[in-house]
């Protein structure tokens, strides 16, 4: 199988977290008829090949980016003007998308970054609740609802192959805390590093942006050495 073939397999047999409070709502494009076809052409341009890549792991899905096009951190925009790949989704656009595209235009573009790095979330399923998207860490006993699925889902993704010498989190809060709990528990990978949260930088560092993108340049590039 291609990474391709796996990447979609997983994604297609994601179930949702248990025992999720009632005002939760799941987010799952990959049931979504409508999503599924352009998130297919997305991985079959990207990650038809059986190479080795370096994950990157963000919180979970927004309802304007990933959790449309089933492709983390990639709004309707960016999967058609950056990534070539004409939808029918409302076109939105996402502020962590538009930073994480000046990212991978400064690597060289979508080819050559997707050619080294996957990027996945904690959870691969986003959740909306009172309209607004809601991280998982937010959740009431998020540890409780989410340790195991975590855990389950990271396993079945190293397979893909990923890197086992590094693995990023997207965010410097709680979900670098959680998945560092995760792998010192479980050990998947030798080291986890960070880097900052790209609707952080857009919300608030936005003068800085620069900075961050060089930031995410030079920590990332560490993967290869």
């Amino acid at each position: 199988m291609t990474v391709a073939q796996k990447i979609l397999a997983f994604y297609e047999a994601l179930d949702v977290p248990k025992k999720l409070p009632k005002s939760v709502i799941t987010m799952n494009p990959y049931q979504d008829k409508e999503a599924i076809p352009y998130t297919k052409l997305f991985y079959e341009k990207y990650y038809n090949d059986s190479q080795e890549r370096t994950v990157l792991f963000g919180i979970n899905p927004g309802r304007f980016g990933g959790g449309v096009t089933g492709i983390p951190f990639t709004d309707p925009v960016k999967l058609e003007e950056d990534c070539e790949i004409p939808n029918p989704f409302d076109k939105r656009q996402e502020l962590s998308s538009r930073f994480v595209y000046e990212v991978i235009d400064a690597f060289g573009g979508p080819n050559k970054f997707y050619a080294d790095y996957y990027i996945s979330a904690i959870s691969p399923l986003g959740f909306i609740q009172n309209g607004k998207n809601l991280n998982y860490y937010d959740i009431k006993d998020f540890k409780k609802l989410f340790e195991k699925y975590a855990h389950e889902r990271i396993l079945e993704q190293l397979d893909f192959p990923l890197n086992r010498k590094v693995a990023y989190s997207i965010g410097q809060g709680q979900n670098l805390k959680f998945l560092k709990a995760l792998n010192d528990k479980h050990k998947y990978f030798e080291r986890i590093e960070t880097v900052p949260h790209p609707r952080w930088v857009m919300q608030y560092r936005l003068k800085r942006k620069q900075e961050f993108i060089d930031e995410y340049l030079r920590t990332l590039t560490q993967a290869k050495n």
